[in-house]
C-alpha cells in the first residue's frame, strides 16, 4: 500500500462525512444535500465531486470501471483510473459487467447494471433549473414547493421554436415523483436506463459541493406532454465498428477530408458485441485507414477500440 496517502486518498474523517450525506441523498431521492467537499488533487471541471464519491466508497474488494462519454480510453477516464491505482492500488477493469463500482462522465453504460453495482455521476451543475432561475434561494424554494412550471414552460418554448422539445442532453427528470432533478450531461438517450435501475445511483458536484442519488428500483419520469411525448435520439446509421444499431452512437471524423463514419459511444459494449459475432480485432489506426474516401462501409469493420480491457489489474494503463 503507498503510504504517502490515507488509503483512497481522502481522510477517515471527510469519509464518514460522505457517508453520512449519502444515507440522506439516498433516504430523500433527487434531493440535493450539501456536504462538506474536499480540495482534490485536479481541477474543479475533471470530476472532482465523483471523484470524493468514489474515494469514500472504495475498499480492497471492490474493482472500479471509470468511463469518459461511453469511453475507457480518454484522458479524463485514464487519469482517473490511474489516480485510483496509485491511492488505493484499486482493481480495475473496462469491462463493464466486472465493475462494483462504475464512475461516469456524461453516459450510462449500454450493459444493462446489476444490483452489486453502483453508478456514480460526475455533475458539473446538480441544479436542473440554474439557467432558468440563477438565485439558489429562489431554487431551493421552488423545490421545496414542488413549483416546477418554469421547467414545463422551457420545454414548451422549445416545441413553439422548433416543432419538438430540443433538448438532447441534460434532459430534466422527477425522481419518486417528487424532485426534479439534473441527471447530468448524459444524453437524454440514457434516461430511460435511469428508471427502476437496479444499481443505485450517486450523483456528486464536487465545485458546488452538492451530493443527490437515486436508490435502486426507483421511479424516474423524463419531462414531456400528452402531445409531444418524450423520445429519445434515433440514428439511420448503424456502427461501423461493431454493426450495432440500438446504441448510442458518436459521429467521428475519419480523414483530413472531412469524412465521417458513427460508432458506439460506449467501448466496452463495442467491444463485446465484436465478440458475440466472433469478429477478429485490428487497431483503431486500421479502422480509420478503412474509412478513408468513403462514407460509410457497406458493412461493419472487424476492429477494436484502441485499447483492449485491463481485467482487475493495478499495474500498467
Amino acid at each position: 500500500m503507498n503510504q504517502t496517502y490515507n488509503y483512497g486518498y481522502l481522510d477517515e474523517s471527510t469519509k464518514r462525512m460522505i457517508r453520512r450525506t449519502l444515507l440522506k441523498a439516498i433516504a430523500i431521492p433527487g434531493y440535493q444535500v450539501p456536504f462538506g467537499g474536499r480540495e482534490m488533487p485536479m481541477p474543479y471541471g475533471w470530476g472532482t465531486g465523483g471523484i470524493q464519491l468514489t474515494a469514500a466508497l472504495i475498499g480492497p474488494d471492490d474493482t472500479l470501471k471509470v468511463i469518459d462519454q461511453g469511453a475507457d480510453d480518454t484522458t479524463n477516464a485514464v487519469s482517473i483510473r490511474q489516480f485510483f491505482r496509485k491511492v488505493a492500488e484499486a482493481n480495475t477493469t473496462e469491462v463493464t459487467s466486472e465493475a462494483t463500482l462504475i464512475q461516469t462522465r456524461h453516459r450510462i453504460p449500454e450493459t444493462p447494471l446489476a444490483e452489486n453495482q453502483i453508478l456514480i455521476y460526475q455533475v458539473p451543475i446538480p441544479e436542473p433549473m440554474r439557467y432558468i432561475e440563477p438565485s439558489e434561494v429562489e431554487t431551493r424554494t421552488m423545490h421545496a414547493l414542488e413549483e416546477y412550471g418554469v421547467m414545463h414552460v422551457k420545454l414548451y418554448e422549445d416545441i413553439a421554436r422548433y416543432g419538438q422539445i430540443a433538448t438532447s442532453y441534460d434532459y430534466p427528470v422527477i425522481v419518486n415523483g417528487r424532485y426534479l432533478t439534473s441527471p447530468s450531461p448524459i444524453p437524454k438517450f440514457d434516461n430511460p436506463k435511469m428508471h427502476m435501475s437496479p444499481a443505485l445511483q450517486l450523483f456528486g458536484a464536487g465545485r458546488e459541493k452538492r451530493i443527490y442519488a437515486i436508490p435502486p428500483y426507483t421511479k424516474v419520469e423524463s419531462l414531456d406532454f400528452d402531445d409531444h411525448p418524450f423520445e429519445v435520439q434515433q440514428w439511420e446509421e448503424s456502427c461501423a465498428i461493431c454493426g450495432s444499431g440500438n446504441s448510442f452512437l458518436d459521429e467521428v471524423v475519419v480523414d483530413e477530408a472531412g469524412n465521417r463514419t458513427f460508432i458506439c459511444s460506449d467501448t466496452d459494449y463495442c467491444r463485446q458485441s465484436l465478440a458475440q459475432q466472433g469478429k477478429a480485432e485490428v487497431d483503431f489506426v486500421t479502422f480509420q485507414g478503412h474509412q478513408v474516401g468513403t462514407d460509410r462501409p457497406e458493412q461493419p469493420v472487424q476492429v477494436a477500440h484502441r485499447h483492449s480491457p485491463s481485467h482487475n489489474q493495478a499495474g500498467s494503463e
